[in-house]
């Protein structure tokens, strides 16, 4: 195809985290983009893992509308949350990150032994209530290590029929939930837990596994994704048998399904995602390794930015044939490139414009 020839052109990057939203960051490609190749067609689809940033990613689609509904957070406060509901009402999409995220949190008040994760489970409660069979569920950016057993509480304090309820849960992790490899061990510092808090999360969810384990007739303790989002996987899991149906997936996979990436790529001749860092972390299944193989399947290019590129994350990506290519433009601190704003992402998608416009 000559460099004259229009083309279709999707971009579906992650957030690059902490510093810009996957809309944001979506919104600067498609920008830089179009001061290069005015003629082409630029489709977005923002993307998300499950975190913080998934509802936008969703939304971003179209055919959603936001509702709210007031829940707990992780330290008890009553805060409005929100949610998103379907044109038709059928499917509902739920971030717990809105309910019992570690944002919801000043860094002075977060408290690592008593975040509870109830918020998610009224926040369900109110999808449910609406009248929504399918839900997606994001639960990743927790501030809470409770082994779900909050969640739980949300749900059944109102009386929840489940039954009735298709649910997906967005998760990219596999740890289990105990032990050295478990919630509290490998997540709970980032939450404020010391070694101290570790030990006793882990005990305390070692007891929980056991009750519920015995209660529900399931043995989920080590099962991939156990442990994630504190232990809410773990709950999730042992419970699975209330709901008409249930599946722990991989986040960016359902994000994918919500956001409708598989008929905008039909149309595509070059995709681009992205993400913050393109790293070894790449290579275990983050946003851009899932946009970059179902790009391969379907025969389309693909390109990877990333605010910081690592051998590690070029390679991972050159095993499905995508090409990483860095954002930054000179030696710099990372707090300096988060601080530089989308104007960098404008560039890096004139230059990789200009480069398809040579052939």
């Amino acid at each position: 195809m000559s460099g004259e020839g229009r083309r279709t052109v999707l971009i579906a990057p992650d957030s690059f985290k902490g510093s810009l939203t996957s809309v944001q960051v979506a919104e600067a490609l498609a920008e830089g983009w179009r001061r290069t190749r005015p003629d082409d067609t630029v489709l977005l689809c923002p993307l998300a893992d499950g975190g913080e940033g998934t509802l936008e990613s969703i939304a971003a689609a179209g055919g959603w509308t936001w509702q709210s509904a007031e829940v707990t957070d992780p330290i008890g406060r009553r805060i409005t949350a929100r949610w998103l509901r379907s044109a038709d009402g059928a499917r509902a999409a739920v971030e717990m990150a809105e309910a019992s995220g570690l944002s919801r949190v000043e860094p002075g008040r977060r408290d690592a032994i008593g975040a509870s994760s109830t918020g998610t489970g009224e926040l369900l409660g109110a999808a449910i209530d609406a009248g929504a069979g399918h839900i997606t569920l994001g639960i990743g950016g927790s501030a809470t290590t409770d082994g779900g057993r909050g969640l739980l509480a949300g749900l059944e304090r109102a009386g929840r029929r489940l039954d009735d309820t298709d649910l997906d849960v967005a998760c990219d992790v596999s740890n289990p939930l105990l032990g050295p490899d478990g919630a509290a061990a490998i997540y709970g510092p980032q939450k404020g837990a010391g070694p101290e808090d570790v030990a006793t999360l882990d005990a305390r969810n070692a007891a929980w596994a056991d009750d519920l384990e015995t209660a529900t007739g399931r043995r989920e303790r080590d099962t991939p994704g156990a442990g994630a989002a504190g232990g809410v996987g773990f709950a999730l899991l042992a419970i699975q048998d209330h709901f008409r149906s249930f599946a722990l997936r991989p986040g960016v996979d359902l994000v994918m399904e919500a956001a409708g990436f598989d008929d905008k790529l039909a149309e595509a001749d070059l995709v681009i995602t992205g993400e913050g860092r393109i790293d070894a972390q790449t290579g275990f299944g983050k946003t851009a390794l899932g946009v970059a193989r179902r790009a391969r399947a379907a025969g389309v290019p693909c390109v990877a930015v990333g605010g910081g590129v690592e051998p590690d994350g070029i390679a991972a990506l050159a095993t499905v044939g995508a090409i990483a290519i860095p954002v930054v433009e000179r030696p710099q601190t990372v707090e300096e490139a988060m601080a530089a704003g989308t104007d960098p992402l404008v560039r890096c998608a004139e230059r990789i414009a200009r480069l398809v416009s040579l052939w």
